[in-house]
């Protein structure tokens, strides 16, 4: 894994977000899971127990996680656990105990454990992490970012909603339900409102085996528009997690605006994915990020406001701020929207779709159809998407469902002979596939 997409782990669960399915989605049932045995539940513990020695960005805790479990297994606390599932909580709640870090997670096939429940849903849309930009009365502009896509995705978007909001006399920037990404998208989004080349923060990362470490700075750049003398307010929340606290943190570390709402959830480590076999794999924090000015981060107490309010109320406290009449929901404080969420997918990425699908069906080869970087992560899922294309049967329409909310790619309804299903995937240089999910079940009335 690079150090890019370690970065990314940190901040970024955005790769495959399902739709919503309803109990009559076209979904077969899941097989039994396995009954551990003893060999195999050793073999797991200690497993999780060298990655966490050797990889775990603070080496101490790290140490301290690996003796607690395997001195755990060998006192029989997780004799109990009959599936990789139970002994994956087990092994969570034992390091989680140790470590306290956000981004700390082992988990099966079914994924991640739920987190805790968000104060409000998802977006309805959203496209490279931006929901809408909207001017407000007297001259406010407003713009919601939920997520920071890789950078190439993300500027698109960003610049098109922030040259929208060229002029504001004020600038109200929410981040309530913003769950992170990619460190260098959030300095990008800070270059709209400092001086190019500014130092902004870091992220130190563990080499592995050693206590050795490395350095990834990011800075200002420059931006096609500036809002360098425009008054800025934040708005955050308990749900603003990650790449979302980043931003909360730089500003106030820079003194480039104001934040009100909710201290955040307390997540600043990246993370990188470990294999842990038998199903499971665990997300190990192998940095941490470092504010330039401060030489420290949000981890574990999170980003306080400078103005403490709800959560419903903050949109109406900043227009407060800004000498504007308190409107709370910003579909009703809108004047004009100057930014919204495609409706049409990007050219070229159905054609990349259907030759994807395609060359998977018939057995031909992928490389010429995705990005290197991608080849070897979607060869490993060639022989289950192969045959759930054989049992789907003949492809019979590919129809655009919305922009991919997170990574700036595009969302596709696909019907088969057998079934409806949905994909994922964002194509980039060259017309070549970067990313792209698994095949999703399709609520059949959507």
């Amino acid at each position: 894994m690079s150090r890019r997409r370690d970065v990314l782990m940190m901040l970024l669960p955005l790769l495959a977000i399902p739709m919503p399915q309803s109990a009559n989605a076209q979904t077969a049932p899941p097989s039994p899971a396995p009954i551990l045995d003893a060999a195999t539940r050793r073999e797991i513990v200690n497993t999780f127990a060298r990655e966490m020695r050797e990889r775990y960005i603070y080496s101490e805790r790290g140490d301290q996680v690996a003796a607690q479990v395997t001195a755990a297994l060998g006192a029989g606390k997780y004799d109990g656990t009959k599936t990789a599932t139970d002994l994956a909580r087990k092994l969570f709640i034992d390091a989680v105990a140790i470590t306290h870090d956000a981004h700390l997670e082992i988990f099966g096939p079914e994924g991640p454990h739920a987190p805790p429940a968000p104060q409000t849903k998802p977006p309805e849309s959203a496209e490279a992490g931006l929901t809408r930009a909207d001017k407000l009365a007297g001259g406010v502009g407003y713009i919601e970012v939920v997520g920071f896509p890789q950078l190439d995705s993300f500027k698109r978007v960003i610049n098109a909603a922030m040259s929208g909001l060229s002029g504001s006399r004020a600038l109200i920037i929410d981040v309530r339900r913003n769950h992170g990404g990619d460190p260098e998208s959030v300095a990008y989004l800070l270059s709209f409102l400092v001086a190019p080349d500014l130092p902004i923060s870091d992220i130190v990362f563990r080499t592995a085996k050693t206590n050795e470490t490395t350095r990834l700075s990011f800075r200002s750049v420059r931006t096609p528009v500036s809002f360098l003398r425009v008054p800025v307010y934040v708005l955050t929340s308990r749900d603003t997690f990650s790449g979302g606290e980043e931003f909360a943190y730089d500003i106030q570390a820079l003194k480039r605006g104001t934040l009100i709402g909710e201290t955040t959830g307390g997540g600043a480590n990246p993370a990188g994915l470990s294999d842990l076999g038998h199903g499971l794999t665990a997300v190990i924090p192998i940095g941490r990020a470092e504010n330039q000015i401060t030489k420290t981060n949000w981890d574990g107490v999170g980003v306080r406001p400078d103005v403490a309010v709800t959560f419903d109320s903050a949109l109406s406290t900043a227009l407060l701020k800004t000498g504007s009449k308190p409107v709370a929901d910003i579909a009703t404080a809108s004047t004009q929207r100057v930014f919204s969420p495609r409706t049409a997918p990007l050219p070229q990425s159905e054609a990349a779709l259907r030759k994807l699908l395609g060359a998977v069906a018939n057995g031909a080869p992928i490389q010429a159809i995705v990005a290197p970087q991608y080849a070897s992560r979607i060869e490993e899922m060639l022989p289950k998407l192969r045959a759930e294309l054989a049992e789907l049967g003949e492809l019979r329409s590919v129809i655009f469902y919305r922009a991919a909310r997170f990574t700036g790619g595009d969302v596709f309804k696909l019907s088969f002979a057998n079934g409806l299903r949905n994909m994922q995937l964002t194509v980039g240089h060259e017309v070549k596939i970067e990313e792209a999910s698994p095949l999703l079940p399709l609520d059949p009335s959507q």
